[in-house]
Order: C-alpha cells, then structure tokens, then sequence
C-alpha cells in the first residue's frame, strides 16, 4: 500500500511539475504577445519610447485585444505559480518565502493592473494612473527584490548556481526600472522592457528549472 502511494505521490508531483513548466511557458508567449499584437493595433506606437502599459490604457487603441491577450497570461502565471507553492513546502526557508513573495508579486500584478490600468497613453495625473504607476509598482518591485533576493540565497545554499545566477541578472534587470525615469523619451521604452520582462521571462526559466533540474527535483519531491 505504501509503494503504491508513493509512486502516486510521485506520479501527481510530475504531473505538477510539467503543468508549472507549460504554463510558465505560455506565460511568457502570451506576454509578449500582448505586447507586439497590442503594438499593431495601436497606430503610431512606439516601442522604443512608449511603455508596455500604453497599450492596454483605458483610452488606447489596442487595449481590446492587448488586455485580453494580458489577462491570458496573468492566469497562466497564476496557474504556474499555484503549483510552485505546494511544491515549495519542502524547500529551505529562504527559497520557501522567495517563491511565495514571488507568486505575491505576480498576483499583485496580475490583478491590480487589470483593475487599475492607466486612464491614458504615459501619465495623466488622475487617481487611477497614480495608483498604477506609483502604488502598485511600488508594491511589485518591493515583492520583487525581497522575493529574488531570497531565491538566490537559497539556490546558492542548495548549491544551484545557475538558477541562482540568473535570478540574480532577473533582479538587476528589474532594478534598473527607475533609471528609466531619467533617461531620455527616445529609448525609454527599450530601457523600460528590460524591467518589465526580466520578470516575466524570469518565471519561463524557474518553470523550465523546476521540471529539469535534477537537484530541483530531488528537493521539490
């Protein structure tokens, strides 16, 4: 009866592990595919000096079919990260709390910009976009830093050099957002993507970890 459970156990845990990796995936595809489709639709749109929150402002040509395309990925990043964390309890602390704060973050994101988006293209100065710009990307890059912080603690305790590397480029990457407020208009866009995608193609690579690391496995089973 034991041996049975154990290889159901086993079994349901694999089949976690491939549902995080595909929807980590498709997380990532359907991002940025919000963000060229929603581009199209937008006449006149330029990404090398508009941010990716343009295209699904309320005001916005696109936002029909860009926000769509955004909310697909918002579920499958939750669906990802809903799996992560019945698979983290057995994770040391640091790497445990990392991967909750993370999933935090991604719902924080995922809900609070649907429900606030930007009222128009850039910043208007209404409540709604403050709370967008300000407020809830003040909470997303806290969750951020705190959470990736902690996740490349703990891989370099597990000894998981390369997902601890590349948490620690995601972060770096996602720190450099607020540089993006003093550089010029031409490439604020170009600078304002390396912050917004460093997370999400950041939750691509843990999925792709998470499936085919064999230290990942060992320790998540």
């Amino acid at each position: 009866m034991n041996k049975e459970f154990s290889i159901e156990k086993d079994k349901m845990i694999n089949e976690m592990k491939i549902w995080i990796m595909v929807s980590a995936i498709l997380a990532v595809v359907f991002y940025l595919l919000h963000d060229i489709i929603g581009a199209i639709n937008y006449p006149g749109y330029k990404w090398t000096e508009q941010a990716v929150s343009d295209l699904t402002a309320v005001d916005a040509p696109s936002r029909g079919i860009a926000n769509s395309l955004t909310k697909i990925h918002g579920i499958f990043c939750c669906l990802c990260y809903a799996f992560i964390c019945v698979l983290a309890k057995s994770q040391r602390k640091a790497m445990k709390t990392g991967l909750y704060l993370l999933t935090a973050m991604h719902a924080t994101s995922a809900i609070g910009y649907s429900l606030f988006p930007l009222t128009s293209s850039g910043y208007d100065g209404t409540v709604q976009s403050f709370i967008h710009v300000y407020v809830l990307t003040a909470v997303v890059v806290l969750l951020s830093i705190s959470s990736m912080t902690l996740i490349a603690i703990g891989c370099f305790k597990d000894n998981r050099k390369a997902l601890g590397i590349t948490t620690i480029v995601a972060l770096v990457l996602m720190a450099s957002g607020p540089i993006c407020m003093v550089l010029p208009k031409e490439v604020f866009g170009i600078f304002e993507r390396f912050s917004t995608y460093s997370a999400v193609v950041f939750s691509g690579i843990l999925g792709v970890f998470l499936y085919k690391d064999t230290g990942l496995k060992s320790k998540l089973a």
